[in-house]
């Protein structure tokens, strides 16, 4: 039967997050077959509302694996100019993730990875900077098994944190787009974490269903070489396919100067050695949705969870942009629930998870 959620999802993205118009030339991206219910919609709508061109196209993880093992010197390195040359006439682009398992590259080689993430690069940065876009997830029983529970559930708990009123969460975000936008100092402290950097100059930016659904962070960047101290993650973080848990790293002049990970450190290293930039971090953000609150083992969720932060290595992104360049954008989440204080210059912003500053009481969800 038919999940109206599903309907009712699609109008979020199509109406809220990509914006739609009469005339635009659209493209629908997903990874992995079972999300066809959610691309008929999106489809649909679109036309529905103008588009005088729609596109989707599949891509299916289980084969693309193959490349990554089998490409050639001269594969690794050939750039697809039409895909280039396509998506400089996209208007609107809806990136749909599906797949059945997320360690499908698990096992893929992990050099072909790095060396093709660069090569592709140029129609990612076309997209970002030159499209309204927007990614997102659709429930599988892959994923469901990932989060720790059943399909029904999953399907339940992604809804609830993906069609949400935006715009009035949009309006909560403003008073911490503001506190951020003052702050010049941030303090992170909790359990094996005492991180200290400069946010100043550098301003806040909502995250509010327009580019991610789900949504709900606001982000900005450090100071490049401002970062000293240390980090551990509580979160379990997939990277090119494979889990990492317990990440630790440690920041001198902005620097990773030193990155452990239970049973993956060199993984996790050769992963922060793809380029300079990979071991300073472009972005720093709060997680604020109220109907995310525990890991899911997929970042667009994680990234959201209420009483978290993300603080990632690599990319910074140019609506916040402290200079740091690279291939890699690792978001890797710490919770601070029950543990952990968030300071901006000598004001106490978060305690364990809540806000305490009186200007983002609001933004707490119920208990």
């Amino acid at each position: 039967m038919k999940d109206p959620r599903v309907r009712q999802f699609a109008e979020v993205l199509v109406n809220y997050s990509g914006r739609v118009q009469p005339g635009d030339v659209v493209l629908i991206s997903c990874a992995g077959l079972e999300g066809t219910p959610l691309v008929k919609e999106l489809y649909a709508l679109c036309l529905e509302k103008g588009a005088k061109y729609v596109e989707y196209e599949f891509s299916v993880p289980e084969i693309g694996r193959h490349f990554y093992n089998l490409a050639s010197a001269d594969q690794l390195s050939y750039f697809p100019q039409h895909k280039l040359d396509f998506m400089k006439q996209v208007d609107v682009y809806f990136g749909l993730s599906a797949a059945d398992n997320s360690m499908v590259n698990a096992k893929a080689n992990q050099a072909s990875m790095i060396a093709w993430s660069k090569v592709v690069r140029p129609i990612i940065d076309q997209r970002v900077k030159g499209t309204r876009w927007v990614v997102t997830r659709y429930p599988t029983h892959g994923a469901a098994q990932e989060a720790r529970m059943s399909l029904e559930e999953y399907e339940d708990y992604l809804f609830a944190a993906c069609c949400m009123d935006w715009e009035e969460e949009s309006r909560k975000q403003d008073a911490l787009k503001a506190c951020v936008d003052a702050a010049d100092r941030v303090h992170i402290k909790a359990a094996d974490t005492d991180l200290t950097f400069s946010i100043k100059g550098l301003p806040g930016i909502k995250c509010d269903g327009r580019l991610n659904i789900p949504d709900g962070e606001v982000f900005t960047a450090p100071v490049r070489d401002s970062v000293e101290g240390y980090i551990t993650y509580n979160c379990p973080t997939v990277y090119q396919g494979k889990e990492f848990n317990n990440v630790r790293l440690e920041f001198e002049k902005g620097r990773i100067v030193r990155a452990t990970a239970p049973g993956m450190d060199a993984e996790l290293n050769r992963i922060l050695d793809t380029d300079e930039g990979a071991r300073y971090v472009g972005e720093f953000a709060i997680g604020v949705n109220p109907n995310i609150r525990v890991p899911m083992r997929n970042i667009l969720f994680d990234e959201k969870i209420f009483g978290s932060i993300h603080f990632t290595p690599g990319q910074a992104y140019d609506e916040c942009d402290n200079g740091n360049r690279s291939a890699v954008h690792w978001d890797m989440v710490k919770i601070l629930v029950g543990d952990g204080e968030l300071w901006f210059d000598d004001i106490l912003i978060q305690k364990d998870g809540r806000f305490v500053h009186e200007s983002l009481l609001g933004l707490n969800p119920e208990e």
